[in-house]
């Protein structure tokens, strides 16, 4: 068997197993560590094991991933997504739809001090999902808006899926962020933009809710600031060069966790669960990047990736139409694997195919470009009907309503991520301009 084929071989074989449920990191691991026993040889196999976990894991860039995931477990034990969800509430409530549309502006804000999509999607739901149920919302926009606002935990910045391709592409951290700030404001407008037309189309299915006075409108502010700050003062702080990603996410960790415990009354036991669920989280994302480590070096040595980037840029198509098929390829596995699983599994392949094709862009705005295509890609993974995680995540919240309920009511936002991946091809400088400037 050629290397070529045993490529092939790999990356079928690394699909197969993750679709028979095996965990993502071990199947990657597995597979990945005969395809290169089989090119090279065990004994190179075991060599490049002896030195791979310290090289990849000695990094100083990878804390950045569970001090990261450490700010959002602080923020949830701090009650601070339901001081968000308030002040939303507070001025949008009244609004055609308001309480979702004020979800959705929760999640957004939620998500800018947690990088994680289902992290989001759970915490904004224990304090929306109650209010339109009172307010006798439909079972299908209420469950639907929350699944779809979660995705903006991962698409507004900070994002663990963004930090993990800026490692692996070795791409600024900070750079990306920026470039998914307008990406993330548009994709919230988007979602408020269809909560309003859903109303417009079915008025039944979002009772209009109580005008709240002034008084209270901007006591619910007040309650936010900390967050507020803390978000301004993370994101100022990288995008201003006053520190790197990695010392904002600290100091980020720091201010939220001291918030939860001086104004959200987090106590040492909330403290524990904060640390042992990111250890569990940082373990098994470690774990991810490890097989991925192994199965790109193996895809590597295959040259799969290199031979795979000269025939299809050898094709008489053009570089969008190329990028718009990896774009579907995205949107297809989406439905069927976690998002993490999806980045990491096909970044060996389609990131030399992307600088094999001549955009009219140098090395590094391509990279930018194609990581934010990839992570509105992702973000839409999780909410596609059948398998979207974010989906299963709102069922269980609220186990009474069934799961074609919730299908039917995120279909229109899919529908709303799809037109925003469109313009984003059409249109590359929405993710390109802010970069540039900083």
């Amino acid at each position: 068997m050629s290397n070529f084929a045993i490529g092939l071989t790999m990356f079928g074989g690394a699909l197969a197993l993750i679709a028979l449920r095996m965990p993502v990191g071990i199947a990657m691991l597995l597979v990945g560590g005969l395809g290169y026993a089989e090119i090279s040889g065990w004994d190179r196999l075991f060599a490049t094991l002896n030195t791979l976990t310290f090289s990849r894991f000695s990094s100083y860039t990878l804390s950045v991933i569970p001090l990261f995931l450490l700010m959002g477990d602080f923020a949830t034990k701090g009650g601070m997504n339901r001081a968000l969800f308030r002040c939303a509430r507070a001025w949008m409530g009244h609004w055609r739809g308001g309480l979702a549309v004020a979800s959705i502006g929760g999640c957004a804000a939620f998500g800018a001090i947690c990088g994680s999509s289902l992290a989001t999607a759970a915490t904004m739901s224990q304090v929306a999902l109650p209010e339109m149920r009172r307010h006798g919302y439909s079972p299908a926009l209420s469950t639907g808006t929350l699944a779809a606002g979660g995705t903006l935990g991962i698409l507004i910045p900070p994002s663990v899926i963004l930090v993990i391709y800026a490692i692996y592409t070795e791409m600024s951290i900070g750079a990306l962020f920026v470039a998914a700030v307008i990406p993330g404001l548009i994709a919230t407008a988007g979602y408020m933009l269809v909560v309003n037309i859903y109303t417009r189309l079915s008025p039944g299915a979002a009772p209009p809710a109580e005008r709240m006075p002034y008084r209270e409108r901007l006591r619910a502010t007040l309650d936010v600031w900390p967050v507020m700050m803390v978000f301004v003062l993370v994101v100022t702080g990288i995008y201003g060069g006053w520190f790197s990603a990695t010392e904002g996410a600290a100091i980020g960790a720091a201010a939220t966790g001291l918030l939860a415990v001086v104004l959200g009354g987090m106590r040492w036991q909330g403290l524990k669960e904060s640390l042992l669920s990111t250890a569990e989280t940082t373990g098994l994302i470690f774990l991810v990047l490890l097989g991925a480590e192994l199965f790109s070096a193996a895809l590597a040595l295959s040259h799969l990736p290199s031979e795979l980037s000269s025939m299809v840029a050898a094709l008489p198509i053009p570089p969008l139409a190329i990028l718009s098929a990896i774009v579907l390829v995205y949107l297809i596995l989406g439905c069927f694997m976690e998002s993490m699983a999806m980045v990491l599994l096909t970044l060996p392949i389609f990131v030399p195919l992307m600088l094999g094709l001549d955009f009219g862009m140098d090395r590094t705005q391509v990279l930018v470009w194609f990581g934010i295509l990839v992570l509105m890609s992702v973000e839409v993974g999780m909410i596609s009907p059948p398998f979207g995680l974010n989906l299963f995540v709102i069922n269980a919240m609220a186990k009474d309503i069934p799961m074609g309920e919730t299908y039917r009511g995120v279909l229109p936002f899919c529908i709303s991520d799809v037109l925003r991946i469109i313009i984003l091809l059409l249109f590359p400088a929405l993710s390109l301009w802010l970069p540039g400037l900083w």
